[in-house]
């Protein structure tokens, strides 16, 4: 029996995993305020998970703001020296509009970032970090990885002005190929449509592909998604897919892009890339890569219910001993099992074994 874990949420039992698998890795926990300045948010919305932002005018004038992102914060904090890497994570909560409830919710959030002069190896070891991240929380997880520079090569052969480009891409993020079709009538989009078809283990998706990635671009992006999920492949990552609908903003995102799923919840619960272009837009000369597991997803987690509420009740009178009391429920409490004292049996409350506690100490139960 471990009381702490016997205690404790599902989605709380992951955090106290994530925590210690993060810290194996030499990240370094990101502590931050509730607020941050509204200006932050204004230039960068398309990034933000929800669309809305609670503020509030500080007492110095300021537009504040409840924070909906850490990653941002983040960029904006950090103080990198030339080729250095920074490796954070972080447990947070963020303020953002439910996509259940829509309104304003309070949502912890779990993550890490690592930022700097990165490298293959760096790129491998986040994604690797998010695949055991998903396998802490159920082994049959599903981390399904896209490449964007893939994406935006073979829909550059189309040669479409911006808006009829924004539009394929949502169409290969819905895997819509007949969108494609209506969209691009004089176009040959065949390799549009294989990369919407493309979708399963890496090895098989990747040489489905070369033929379509003709351009040094395209050729480039494949060959770095082939080296990465063959490092994922040699490190056990058996959950590891490829799936071109994983498709983010590309003002933000660039390279691989990923979403990660686990069995009994329909939606994805962590997601992360590379986002080197946000880093610019933000002023940062260096490369970035992360992801956050949306920790109110979890909270949809099966747990089994426990048929108590206190393993043991105990119950005393106004004549009791209160330092006796007090020793006595400390060693019940030592044992390893819950107990609570009260005076008198709430109907409600659910509980185990009664015990009684008089003169002579813990004296019989029922």
């Amino acid at each position: 029996m471990n009381p702490v874990n016997d205690t404790l949420k599902p989605e709380e039992r992951v955090l106290y995993a994530l925590r210690g698998l993060y810290q194996r890795y030499g990240y370094s926990q990101f502590k931050m305020s509730k607020f941050e300045e509204y200006d932050l948010y204004t230039g960068n919305k398309d990034f933000l998970v929800s669309d809305g932002v609670i503020t509030f005018t500080d007492t110095d004038g300021r537009l504040m703001a409840l924070k909906p992102d850490v990653t941002l914060s983040i960029i904006k904090n950090s103080r990198l020296m030339p080729g250095s890497v920074q490796k954070l994570y972080y447990n947070e909560n963020v303020y953002r509009i439910s996509g259940s409830t829509r309104c304003f919710k309070e949502i912890m959030q779990t993550g890490l970032e690592c930022i700097g002069d990165l490298d293959l190896y760096n790129l491998c070891e986040v994604i690797s970090l998010a695949a055991e991240s998903l396998k802490s929380i159920d082994p049959n997880y599903v981390l399904d990885l896209s490449h964007m520079g893939v994406v935006s090569a073979l829909v550059d052969v189309l040669g479409l002005d911006d808006e009829r480009r924004a539009a394929v891409i949502a169409c290969i993020g819905e895997k819509n190929g007949d969108g494609v079709r209506r969209l691009c009538p004089d176009k040959d989009v065949s390799g549009i449509l294989a990369l919407i078809a493309a979708h399963g283990k890496a090895e098989t998706v990747i040489e489905k592909l070369r033929p379509w990635c003709v351009s040094a671009e395209a050729k480039a992006a494949l060959e770095e998604l082939s080296l990465v999920t063959g490092v994922l492949a040699a490190n056990w990552c058996d959950g590891v897919r490829v799936d071109f609908s994983i498709v983010n903003d590309m003002n933000y995102y660039n390279g691989i892009v990923f979403m990660g799923y686990i069995r009994g919840i329909p939606t994805g619960v962590l997601s992360g890339g590379q986002y080197d272009k946000l880093m610019a837009r933000m002023g940062r000369n260096c490369k970035a890569v992360g992801f956050a597991i949306y920790m109110d997803q979890l909270e949809r987690l099966n747990d089994e219910p426990r048929p108590y509420d206190v393993d043991t009740l105990v119950l005393y009178d106004d004549c009791a001993d209160i330092a006796a009391l007090t020793r006595a429920i400390a060693a019940l409490a030592r044992e390893g099992t819950s107990v609570r004292a009260q005076r008198t049996i709430d109907e409600k409350l659910r509980y185990r074994r009664l015990l009684r506690f008089g003169e002579g100490g813990i004296e019989y139960g029922e």
